[in-house]
């Protein structure tokens, strides 16, 4: 019989508040799981609130990976999260439970379910050359370049622009999906996940979110990368008084809305989700993945 020489893997992505975490959980309590968050905020230490991080609680029940392994003003890349989580999944099965990976970051993801070659580290000098740029003379030096500018690239994302020319228009190699791996996705109507967003939102003003990045902000300022996340630094013109409370709450919403639609443009891109109905029968879940990874 053939055998796979990888081990099992469950991976559950989807937009933002549409639910996955809550399933992830519920999945590693029936199927003797550990959870490894593909996030890239979460990985964060001090951003807990705005992220929308799993509680102590959550985690005492249910051990969870690759949250709070980085301090809030460190670089990290996607190349780095794959070598981790592989690691991960490595150190979770061989304990003989399963490891289940979910969140909302594709790239993240699609670094390990895909094996994705990723190109070099950038030389450090040229890059804080690079970064003393606008983003007009990025793009100049880009179209002087003769470099690939896609539509994939947003023309906005300074580091993004960056990227592009340290590369040299090379992009990371992507390999076929991982073998014994299940990619199960979890989706919304818009009308929902909007709701949704909206309550997520609130609920998190009303834990702290205010009180959270002002104290970020007054101990790393505001060109910490931690602050340059979506319901962090929406927050910047509230504190120098330029902006109420209500327009912020608003900003927040309408980032994280955009953010969304993001994710199911980018997770429509894989065919080898299988995307769950809703509402979802956790009892149905739970033979699939029985069935699908021989568990």
């Amino acid at each position: 019989m053939y055998q796979s020489k990888y081990p099992p893997l469950l991976v559950i992505v989807g937009e933002t508040a549409s639910g996955k975490s809550s399933l992830a959980l519920d999945l590693a309590k029936k199927l003797n799981g550990e959870i490894i968050c593909a996030d890239s905020w979460t990985v964060r230490q001090e951003l807990n609130i705005g992220t929308d991080k799993p509680g102590l609680k959550d985690r005492a029940q249910i051990t969870h990976h690759l949250l709070d392994i980085i301090e809030p003003c460190s670089d990290f890349t996607a190349a780095v999260f794959k070598t981790l989580a592989i690691k991960a999944i490595k150190d979770i099965s061989v304990r003989g439970r399963l490891p289940i990976m979910v969140g909302g970051s594709g790239l993240y993801i699609d670094s390990v379910i895909f094996d994705y070659g990723f190109l070099k580290p950038s030389n450090p000098k040229f890059r804080k050359r690079l970064n003393q740029l606008s983003i007009d003379e990025l793009l100049k030096q880009i179209h002087d370049s003769n470099l690939p500018l896609g539509a994939n690239i947003d023309k906005r994302n300074k580091r993004r622009l960056i990227r592009l020319i340290e590369s040299t228009g090379e992009v990371p190699k992507r390999g076929e999906l991982r073998s014994n791996t299940l990619v199960i996705g979890v989706k919304l109507s818009l009308v929902e996940l909007k709701k949704t967003i909206e309550n997520r939102v609130d609920e998190m003003l009303a834990n702290g979110l205010e009180k959270e990045v002002k104290e970020l902000s007054n101990r790393y300022g505001w060109g910490c990368e931690a602050l340059k996340g979506i319901g962090y630094k929406q927050w910047q013109r509230y504190f120098d008084g330029s902006q109420t409370l209500e327009e912020t709450r608003l900003q927040i919403i309408s980032a994280t809305i955009n953010l969304a639609k993001k994710q199911r443009t980018w997770f429509k891109r894989n065919k080898s989700i299988h995307w769950l109905d809703q509402p979802a029968n956790i009892d149905n879940i739970v033979e699939l993945v029985t069935t699908v990874l021989s568990i």
